[in-house]
């Protein structure tokens, strides 16, 4: 891949110059350089006046806002726009239109109206993209290529005539034979099978539940068909240009059917959008989260934050504005996490259109405001910060995320609505946060050997291979969780037989007969003093230790949650949904056994993350708490320029970033002997 970072960290935004009058440019640029941003993104929007109709190209105004930024020392990340498409391509092409499962058109007047399926929308946004590429492809502004923008953002799915043949195209590739597909699908069941392809169509709306592999192979055909346009939009740039290329997935907004796992290889950055939860009182977990998520999905390297918000967003019901310092804290979270860049949507706030109430560097009260001070305090910071570029963050812990059991737990016709992918997942790296752990989020294909501890939430779907590499990972000597309503089926989303949780259960020492939902509201306590909901399951230890059993409920005395000694390791089992207080205690037994520590400790509320470059480390501390908090540090305060000689004071709301004067001088507990690394009881058994 293409190396993408500059001299400092990036900073700045999505810049729409199209909606303000060309006097308006120069005082931009002038506020951008107060505030020290030095990337924008441009033209995302622009298609319909690029090409304001077919063949057309008017590059005027684009020439002059590029030359006005390069002058201005602003480097620039241009897009391909192709994120949405000009009216002119529905009106004479209605068949671009994308269709709902119920039949319904969707029309032009919001964005990315257009089936990701249609040859007609492949080729003209290929056609925009060579013109576009071609002009800018040496133009000193550009440091960067953005493909598209959200891409499957609104149009992941579409059900017409078109996507159902690429559909057909794309199951006779993955199975080549009608008698395949029925196995994978079991047809058998509803009379469902097919004897011709051109039966075979998406899962349009039906009288009762679609047939579920179905459902799950049009999911993994509709992630595809978002990521061909990637790759084909990438394939023109690489053809043109030499600077790296990227697109912005949306790893933590909710964002279900993309599986971008399997994207992280088509481009040379992977950068994200993120926005924070307005009505969660701890989004700033969730952005945790969606951060370690992305640089799992970028495979542990630096990646790029491409959006984010100064303050409230426009498209949630209610839109809260974010408080004094939270945009800093918020923004250097990331920085923290892996980002070696920082960027929001959007430069200046619209005066018109549906995001008009969305914020931005500059409101709409200009930049004697809140937001610009703290845009141009936190320019100032990232300029500060500017040497841990490339560095790494630290992790001793992997939790393991599939798209594709996310699609599968979901799916309709199961035991219980209540279950569902990111309950466990949130519930299990809340704890984690709340004891200062960092976690990597990846696939479960990842190399799983340089970590103490795997935790595997609610992975219903799953591969042999995955769930052997889960158990050498054990057998070599570490610890993993397993939640309920895991290793259930596999890849086509057949029931693993014989007793749940299937693919897991040897390595688990259990066996579970029958599943025994809970109904709303329902309780039950355990004998360890526990407290559980939704979840129950009739469940026999074969060689795991029962460590917890019910003592009430549909099941008294049956085991709740067991460990199992595999190899120089072991596998914990938790066959109910623990409240928060019993899943705080269970993750505090599970790191203490895995010889996990956090990299000081700190007080509840403080958030400590390193990053590591070879010899070099960085301590980031952000206090979310109102109170002003002390822990132990040796090295330079980077944000403040002042050494701290074994302690660090960190003011209420405020960030501190320590270059640490020794590797590992700062960790907790510094003079105690280590914790044993599990690992080593493999090396002593072989």
């Amino acid at each position: 891949m293409r190396r993408w970072q500059g001299e400092r960290i990036f900073f700045g935004g999505d810049y729409n110059p199209e909606q303000w009058p060309e006097e308006t440019w120069v005082e931009d640029v002038a506020l951008m350089r107060r505030a020290g941003v030095n990337l924008v993104s441009v033209g995302i929007f622009s298609w319909a006046l690029l090409e304001p109709e077919p063949g057309r190209y008017e590059f005027g105004r684009l020439d002059r806002v590029l030359d006005l930024l390069h002058d201005g020392g602003i480097a620039v990340d241009l897009a391909t726009a192709t994120a949405s498409p000009p009216p002119w391509l529905a009106h004479r092409h209605p068949e671009t239109l994308p269709r709902r499962a119920d039949g319904a058109i969707l029309s032009p007047g919001g964005r990315q109206a257009y089936c990701p399926s249609s040859p007609v929308f492949r080729e003209r946004s290929l056609a925009l993209v060579e013109a576009v590429a071609t002009r800018y492809a040496d133009h000193p502004a550009v440091v960067m290529w953005h493909v598209s923008n959200e891409l499957g953002c609104h149009n992941v799915h579409c059900y017409c005539d078109v996507s159902a043949e690429a559909f057909r195209e794309w199951l006779r590739d993955r199975y080549a034979t009608l008698d395949a597909l029925n196995d994978a699908w079991g047809t058998a069941f509803w009379s469902q099978r097919y004897g011709d392809w051109a039966q075979v169509n998406p899962p349009r709306l039906a009288p009762t539940f679609a047939n579920p592999t179905q459902q799950l192979d049009f999911l993994r055909f509709s992630s595809e068909e978002q990521r061909a346009q990637l790759r084909a939009e990438r394939a023109v740039l690489a053809r043109l240009v030499t600077q790296p290329a990227t697109t912005n997935f949306m790893i933590g907004t909710g964002i279900k059917y993309l599986d971008y796992h399997s994207w992280a290889s088509d481009v040379d950055v992977v950068a994200n959008d993120h926005y924070l939860t307005a009505a969660d009182p701890e989004s700033h977990v969730g952005l945790a989260l969606a951060a370690d998520h992305t640089r799992g999905v970028a495979g542990g390297e630096p990646w790029l934050l491409m959006e984010h918000s100064t303050s409230a967003v426009n498209w949630q019901p209610r839109n809260v504005a974010k408080t004094p310092g939270q945009l800093r804290r918020n923004s250097l979270a990331h920085v923290a996490r892996g980002a070696d860049g920082v960027l929001f949507f959007q430069w200046r706030a619209s005066r018109a259109g549906a995001e008009k109430f969305h914020s931005a560097l500059v409101p709409h009260a200009g930049p004697d405001t809140k937001v610009f001070r703290e845009v141009c305090r936190l320019g100032a910071d990232l300029a500060a910060l500017s040497e841990v570029i490339g560095s790494r963050v630290d992790a001793e812990v992997a939790i393991l995320f599939d798209y594709e059991a996310w699609w599968g737990v979901e799916l309709d016709s199961h035991p219980s609505v209540d279950v569902t992918y990111a309950d466990r997942l949130g519930a299990l790296y809340g704890s984690l946060w709340r004891a200062g752990i960092t976690a990597d989020v990846v696939h479960p294909s990842a190399d799983l050997s340089g970590y103490r501890l795997v935790l595997v939430p609610t992975l219903y779907l799953v591969r042999d291979a995955h769930a052997a590499a889960l158990r050498a990972f054990v057998e070599a000597g570490g610890t993993a969780l397993v939640t309920y309503f895991s290793g259930i089926v596999d890849e086509n989303d057949h029931i693993r037989l014989g007793g749940y949780p299937g693919a897991f259960r040897d390595l688990l020492g259990v066996r579970v007969e029958e599943f025994f939902p809970l109904r709303t509201g329902e309780r039950v306590n355990l004998d360890d003093g526990s407290i559980a909901d939704v979840w129950t399951e009739w469940l026999h230890a074969e060689g795991a230790e029962v460590l917890a059993a019910y003592a009430d409920g549909p099941l008294p005395g049956v085991p709740a949650v067991t460990r199992h000694s595999v190899g120089a390791g072991a596998a914990w089992y938790v066959g109910t949904r623990l409240d928060g207080a019993a899943t705080d205690r269970l993750v505090a037994r599970l790191v203490t056994e895995a010889g996990v520590r956090p990299p000081v400790e700190a007080p509840p509320g403080v958030e400590v993350v390193r990053r590591r470059a070879g010899e070099r480390s960085w301590l980031f501390v952000l206090n979310h708490t109102g109170e002003e908090v002390r822990l132990a540090a040796g090295g330079t305060e980077l944000l403040g320029g002042a050494s701290c000689a074994g302690e660090l004071t960190v003011p209420p709301g405020e960030v501190a970033v320590v270059r640490e004067d020794v590797p590992e001088a700062s960790t907790a507990v510094a003079d105690a002997d280590p914790a044993p690394d599990p690992r080593d009881r493999a090396a002593d058994a072989a």
